[in-house]
């Protein structure tokens, strides 16, 4: 019989596809806890309706268009999209425009291209960036941190990423000292989405997931050391330009390494080619956010190389069975 080698994500040992999921959502619980008690009601209208939409949408068109039985929502990917999407908007985003992103999540990013393991592209990534172009008003108006404040209420304020580009933009650095300080930013005390609070417990869930092998940390560690280098090269250059230890804990650059560039089906497959990879991500995102139109710059960097990981696997290729052994067997 011919052996039938299915698209990844490959898990080995006792692992699955269903059980890392999962343990993606597990370890991304400590945070969520957080963006709930800083932002409340608003938190989780949005965080259920991104999931429960994405979960819908997946059934939906897996048995009524593909023709399929819809078991595949019991595997953990559409609630992890949908959790991931419902990190990366505003806490008082109106309903019907989180079903949307949902829809294009799932319907666009994920089961146009035959569901999980086949889409070339994050599907939460591809959701928020949809949103981000059609509605950048609601998009970019991003409630005030207070656990007190109403959903349908809320009042806007600035984010660190916007007074650091406005820094740039009017070559200003006193517009910096308007910033959080450190342990306001580690600690979750920011304007933004669920995703830009509380750096520090985004750091347990992703030594979480190193913990228990679900990733390895090639991708984190290289996209977050490329950010400080360059960062650090931008500040001394010019003043205007942040601390890089702020602009690690700034925006979703900590949930975009840990949670979302390292999606195993849209990064490369070897250790060489995810370092290339994370290191051209903090590139871009450093590029994008000191040089673009949009404050934020990770969810635009992680969809282009989305795009380069199969060149990558093409010049990065794991070591066949057996080829070590003929090496050293020519030597």
């Amino acid at each position: 019989m011919k052996p039938i080698i299915s698209l990844s994500p490959h898990v080995h040992g006792d692992d699955s596809v269903q059980k890392n999921m999962y343990g993606v959502c597990i370890a991304l619980m400590p945070a969520l806890f957080a963006g709930l008690w800083f932002f409340g009601l608003g938190a989780a209208i949005v965080l259920a309706t991104s999931v429960a939409s994405c979960v819908f949408f997946e059934w939906a068109i897996t048995k009524f268009l593909l023709k399929r039985p819809g078991y595949t929502i019991c595997d953990g990917s559409a609630i992890l999209t949908g959790l991931l999407l419902g990190f990366n908007l505003p806490s008082n985003l109106p309903i019907w425009i989180v079903v949307i992103g949902a829809l294009v999540a799932i319907g666009i990013g994920k089961m146009t291209f035959g569901g999980l393991g086949q889409n070339p592209f994050n599907p939460a990534l591809v959701g928020r960036v949809f949103l981000l172009i059609s509605f950048p008003v609601q998009m970019t108006s991003w409630p005030v941190n207070n656990q007190l404040i109403a959903y349908t209420d809320a009042e806007t304020a600035a984010t660190p990423l916007f007074l650091m580009q406005k820094a740039i933009t009017d070559g200003n650095p006193s517009v910096l000292a308007e910033l959080p300080d450190a342990v306001e930013m580690l600690i979750g005390q920011t304007g933004g989405s669920l995703g830009e609070v509380s750096a520090l417990l985004l750091l347990f869930g992703c030594a979480f997931m190193l913990w228990r092998r679900i990733i390895t940390w090639h991708i984190p560690v290289s996209i977050l050391g490329t950010v400080f280098v360059f960062s650090s090269i931008m500040h001394v250059i010019n003043p205007a330009y942040a601390m890089p230890h702020v602009v690690l804990m700034s925006g979703g650059l900590i949930l975009g390494a840990c949670f979302m560039a390292t999606d195993y089906v849209t990064s490369p497959m070897t250790a060489k080619g995810q370092l290339i990879y994370g290191i051209c991500i903090g590139l871009l995102t450093v590029i994008i956010r000191n040089w673009g139109a949009y404050p934020e710059g990770m969810s635009f960097a992680i969809l282009i190389m989305n795009a380069f990981t199969p060149l990558i696997n093409t010049y990065c290729k794991p070591e066949r069975f057996g080829e070590v052994a003929r090496k050293e067997e020519k030597k």
